[in-house]
């Protein structure tokens, strides 16, 4: 068999319909690229029938099934060390390759020796366009939230050719991979959220940089993105995105960034008062999270009462 050049890397967390619609993209994709690939799958812990899906599928060439539940950086970092490909493309379970992504994101790595990583171009499954990369997050950033700018000063995923970006979401991100290696893969300290950004933000440090690539294009489905949110999302997101602050920029801008984010919160569930269509309890459980992320339960512990259960339950 030849070199693998690009390995298809999919994690998935129980949801089999969205997992095998992104398989049969990724067969397609696989037909049309010039170079040899591969399909690794993850499943991380499902019990919905997914390992068996993805084991049935034509696409896919490894399926790694996990018996516990495991966190997103942990994970994507398992993936890329597997992969035998030079670029890995990582991929969300509820992300669907559109015709010619594959083939848009490996050019833009290619023309580019020292790009890192390079972000698709997100649509809704309306077709509606997504914001898919940004600044890092800092106080700058923060503050431009705060005053309501961000979509001009911190979104970043606009035009229609190849640009730089600090970070792009690693939905539908392809990865070089001795770049990967070479930062020490994904910090598994980040269960879920900010796990991506603080990749990005080691790899820039290191001397790379990473790309937005409009002509690739993905659709992400976000089942998990509506308007009621759970409130262990809410609270994993703000304490992930305390660490990185933590991480990068020390304790006072961790600080500064905690309150200026609760004040855009605030002042949307405000406005849900009286806009339709808007949840003023979500926007201030974001409040109370961002102003305290040591309290309360996240993902993390959603996912070690999953695994509990499992090990519990007759026969499991």
């Amino acid at each position: 068999m030849a070199d693998v050049e690009l390995s298809f890397c999919v994690v998935n967390t129980s949801q089999r319909e969205l997992l095998v619609r992104g398989l049969d993209a990724i067969a397609r994709e696989r037909a049309a690229v010039p170079f040899a690939t591969e399909t690794i799958v993850l499943d991380n812990g499902s019990r919905d029938g997914s390992a068996e899906a993805a084991r049935a599928h034509a696409a896919v060439d490894t399926v790694v099934a996990l018996p516990r539940r495991r966190g997103k950086g942990l994970n994507d970092s398992d993936v890329l060390r597997r992969a035998r490909g030079r670029y890995a493309l990582l991929l969300n379970e509820d992300s669907e390759l559109r015709p010619g992504a594959t083939l848009a994101l490996h050019a833009a790595l290619e023309a580019d020796p020292r790009s890192a990583c390079a972000g698709a171009a997100l649509r809704r499954p309306d077709g509606t366009g997504q914001a898919s990369a940004w600044r890092f997050p800092g106080v700058g950033s923060a503050l431009a939230a705060a005053l309501f700018v961000h979509r001009r000063f911190v979104v970043q995923s606009r035009g229609a050719s190849v640009r730089r970006v600090d970070w792009a979401q690693s939905a539908a991100m392809l990865v070089r991979r001795c770049a990967a290696e070479e930062v020490g893969w994904l910090d598994p300290a980040f269960f879920v959220y900010s796990d991506e950004v603080d990749f990005q933000k080691r790899l820039v440090d290191a001397g790379w940089h990473n790309l937005y690539v409009p002509g690739a294009v993905a659709v992400h489905h976000e089942q998990l993105s509506t308007d009621v949110v759970p409130r262990r999302r809410i609270v994993e997101m703000s304490r992930n995105r305390d660490l990185y602050m933590r991480k990068h920029h020390g304790a006072g801008a961790a600080r500064a960034v905690r309150w200026l984010t609760a004040w855009a919160y605030a002042v949307r569930a405000g406005a849900a008062l009286v806009l339709p269509g808007h949840s003023a309890a979500r926007y201030w459980a974001h409040v109370e999270a961002t102003l305290h992320p040591e309290r309360g339960e996240g993902l993390r512990e959603a996912a070690e009462e999953y695994n509990r259960a499992g090990t519990t339950a007759p026969g499991g």
